[in-house]
């Protein structure tokens, strides 16, 4: 953003409104206005602008800014003592506020007192006019109502800069948010998948010799579990794509698994959406290959206050096995999403129950 430069409108509309008064009162015989010098400083004055808004589209420098505000402030009082209608005064109102944008609130301040003494010298006795005085008045009103307006924009314009500061941010956290959630997806899709497969494969290479009906075995083990890594990997990628929590837990559901589904899941981000279907996916998947389960039962219920999953299963339970990293990986999704995990396991069966509050 340019510091100096803050609205190019206002210089031009200024300076037409000069030129159109100075022109009337010329051809009126209202004062004494040199025209060719009214003209010639106005131009001069739209060059300026044009050269700072081409030169430096973005940001003008400190240095160059004063400059450009001595150039623009000497073009200012000359056309204040060539034009004839009294307009040309008002230009002195562009430096304080221009000032103010490039420089701060103390510069502005300064050269605004600075403009008003300019103003009281180029007119003399104005303490005997009544004329005169009204507008040496209004001329202040003139100079405060430029700094207070300044003093908006420049506020504006920082809270503008805050707020692109502050989308970085969080467009930054974000995309750390998502790597890491990309991370434990393909350790929770891959990772048990793969360990598997290198398992079952250096097996078959151990019983090649020795037993060929062992090896073949591992090998198809093998084989399976790719094939169950190649499937998960394209659900995942679909409910990327297109993520219904409902339908997707009846893809995850298929075979074995009963479900029930209670309530809408429109209240809740994707982000707790995609943590609830998670934490079925791990439950079902402990509960089919390392349980032993015969019965698998997944209860959904949303509500505006909360959305608790609950994974059951009649399997020989965790026993004292730590919790593994598909477990942990879950309980940290959950924990963003600002959730909970219980998990009750006996040799009789594991309860899995995820609560996600509601986005109130």
């Amino acid at each position: 953003m340019n510091t100096s430069r803050p609205a190019f409108w206002v210089s031009p509309v200024l300076c037409a409104a000069v030129l159109v008064a100075g022109v009337y009162a010329g051809v009126s015989g209202l004062g004494d206005t040199r025209l060719p010098w009214l003209v010639g400083g106005l131009l001069l004055l739209v060059a300026v602008d044009v050269f700072e808004f081409r030169r430096y589209p973005v940001r003008t420098p400190r240095l160059v800014a004063a400059g450009l505000l001595a150039v623009r402030t000497a073009l200012y009082v000359g056309l204040a003592f060539v034009d004839g209608s009294g307009l040309a005064r008002l230009l002195l109102l562009l430096v304080p506020f221009t000032a103010y944008f490039a420089f701060g609130l103390r510069v502005a301040v300064g050269l605004a007192v600075v403009c008003l003494a300019v103003a009281v010298v180029s007119t003399p006795d104005w303490y005997a006019h009544l004329e005169q005085t009204s507008d040496l008045v209004m001329f202040v009103v003139g100079l405060v109502l430029t700094l207070t307006m300044a003093a908006v924009a420049v506020r504006e314009r920082d809270g503008r800069i805050r707020l692109q500061e502050s989308q970085r941010t969080i467009a930054e956290l974000s995309a750390a948010a998502e790597r890491a959630r990309v991370a434990r997806d393909l350790h929770d899709d891959l990772g048990h998948h793969l360990t598997a497969i290198v398992v079952q494969l250096e097996k078959a290479s151990a019983f090649h010799d020795r037993s060929p009906d062992t090896s073949k075995e591992a090998v198809l083990d093998a084989s399976r579990s790719a094939r169950r890594a190649l499937t998960e990997v394209r659900e995942s990628v679909r409910s990327l794509r297109s993520f219904s929590l409902p339908s997707a837990l009846e893809e995850l559901a298929a075979g074995d698994v009963t479900l029930t589904v209670s309530g809408a899941p429109d209240p809740f981000g994707t982000g707790a959406l995609h943590a609830l279907y998670r934490a079925a996916q791990e439950g079902i998947t402990n509960a089919r290959r390392h349980a032993s389960a015969t019965h698998i039962s997944v209860a959904l219920a949303l509500d505006t206050e909360r959305a608790v999953l609950t994974v059951t299963d009649d399997g020989r339970g965790m026993g004292a096995a730590a919790e593994g990293f598909g477990l942990l990986g879950m309980r940290e999704r959950v924990a963003l999403a600002g959730g909970r995990v219980d998990l009750a396991s006996t040799p009789a069966g594991t309860v899995l129950t995820v609560t996600i509050p509601g986005p109130a």
